[in-house]
């Protein structure tokens, strides 16, 4: 039923623009104010899936229609419109969700006394740390001192241990995730 129902949509859209091509200025208005509806509510679907506010919906239709009109002439009037239509729909809400960010902004201001302050991290001491660095097997306590304290690169010190860069990224994680598991501990 609903199958049928888009299919017969899709054949008047399609009916309409093969009207609207040949010259149907009446065709092509139906068909516009036909289209406005279902593009609408796909524009504001594409935001709230983006995050953005759905008010800006109605920019992007108006952008839509656009573009059909004004590149309607590169429409195959031998294949069916909606395909053709949602392409362009699909790449003006990009192109609008691109020239907008992903970034939604809120003014903190409104929320500042109900937020907590933050809480301060812990935090081991360089003994500490030095202690449970001793705790490693020599290679991983090697490689950890390279990189994280003398600040070398992974290739620097695969070339000064005689070990592949896999072999030091390796011994580097195994090192921190035991170094982390033991101050996590204490």
């Amino acid at each position: 039923m609903v199958r049928a129902r888009v299919r017969g949509r899709e054949d008047e859209w399609t009916g309409l623009m093969r009207s609207a091509m040949a010259g149907d200025d009446a065709a092509y208005h139906r068909l516009l104010k036909a289209v406005t509806p279902v593009l609408r509510a796909a524009a504001r679907r594409g935001l709230a899936r983006a995050g953005q506010p759905p008010d800006q919906a109605e920019d992007i239709v108006q952008e839509i229609l656009l573009a059909v009109h004004l590149k309607r002439h590169t429409w195959d009037s031998e294949a069916p419109f909606a395909p053709w239509l949602f392409a362009i729909a699909r790449n003006k809400l990009i192109d609008a969700l691109r020239r907008r960010g992903r970034r939604v902004f809120v003014n903190i201001d409104d929320f500042a006394e109900t937020l907590p302050g933050e809480t301060p991290q812990e935090t081991a001491s360089a003994g500490e740390v030095t202690a449970q660095l001793n705790t490693l097997p020599q290679r991983q306590r090697d490689v950890l001192q390279s990189i994280a304290v003398d600040s070398a690169s992974i290739k620097d010190t695969a070339a000064k241990y005689s070990m592949s860069e896999g072999a030091v990224r390796v011994a580097l994680h195994r090192g921190l995730a035991a170094l982390t598991a033991k101050l996590r501990d204490d």
